[in-house]
């Protein structure tokens, strides 16, 4: 399901990774960071899928709130441990979204936003 968000511009954080083959606790800090993430002022939505390569993206209404959000101590957190044991290597991306076009087929169970 896609993430709803709202009328653009809004900002989308893409975070592309490739772990190593430590767990280690990874799966609970993920969700520990989407539940951390949904708290947090500005924030508007999620979409994540790993296949080998990890692609999240994080949806923000502003870049102040993408800036609390790195700041947020249990966040660094997390953001260390990656570097430490669970990412070979990952890319950040900060794009400000101009336009958004959603489609849902009728009667499915995914809305559009």
């Amino acid at each position: 399901m896609t993430a709803p968000t709202k009328m653009p511009p809004y900002y989308a954080v893409i975070f592309t990774s490739t772990r190593t083959g430590i767990d280690d606790g990874y799966a609970d800090t993920a969700a520990r960071m989407i539940e951390l993430a949904r708290t947090m002022d500005g924030f508007l939505g999620v979409e994540s899928a790993r296949d080998g390569l990890g692609i999240t993206v994080s949806y923000w209404e502003s870049e102040a709130a993408i800036r609390a959000w790195r700041d947020n101590p249990e966040h660094a957190r997390a953001r260390r441990l990656g570097r430490e044991k669970w990412y070979e290597a990952f890319t950040t991306r900060v794009c400000r979204v101009e336009r958004a076009q959603d489609f849902c087929r009728a009667g499915s169970d995914e809305e559009s936003g």
